[in-house]
């Protein structure tokens, strides 16, 4: 049951970095670093102005960010990580947070949105499993856990290809940047 009454989403601030840090830490521990996703996030960084994070009682209770990647020959965004301390979850922060997020990519002009996850939960969002073999992470990824949203309004998701980071000079992620 969502009651948002009682937590405030709000843009992560800089002074939340070691608390963000911190939840993710204890929610995947340090094998995090060697999967497939946060391998894409070495060396970038996320889009800040995407970044959310739900406070209440003035403690931090969930986080997500989102991240620059290519798929293909065009330029997406990757959802995570999105943590909920543990005796937070089942409230619906991890869903508010999410809908933030997207509602704030749309607005911006992003295409699409990729993540690897569970299907059943991040469903509740939009998000929905990509055709088998379109989408080609780098390292072993469970095809059954990536899934796309579109964000243009009645777009499916079409995105196709190998996923990679985004760096600044990279071409694609340049010509192809949101307008503001």
């Amino acid at each position: 049951m969502n009651d948002a009454s009682e937590w405030t989403i709000r843009s992560e601030r800089p002074e939340d970095a070691p608390l963000v840090d911190a939840l993710n830490r204890a929610a995947f521990g340090p094998g995090r670093f060697a999967k497939s996703a946060y391998r894409l996030r070495e060396g970038v960084s996320q889009v800040g102005e995407l970044s959310f994070v739900a406070v209440e009682d003035g403690k931090l209770r969930g986080s997500v960010r989102f991240w620059p990647v290519v798929i293909g020959e065009r330029r997406a965004l990757m959802l995570g990580p999105l943590a909920v301390e543990t005796v937070q979850r089942g409230r619906g922060i991890g869903v508010a947070l999410m809908e933030r997020g997207i509602a704030e990519a749309r607005a911006q002009g992003h295409e699409g949105v990729i993540l690897i996850g569970d299907e059943p939960y991040y469903a509740r969002v939009g998000f929905a499993r990509v055709p088998a073999g379109s989408v080609r992470f780098p390292g072993p990824v469970d095809p059954s856990r990536i899934l796309g949203l579109a964000l243009k309004p009645g777009a499916t998701f079409d995105l196709s290809g190998d996923v990679r980071r985004a760096q600044i000079d990279d071409p694609v992620c340049a010509d192809s940047a949101p307008s503001s």
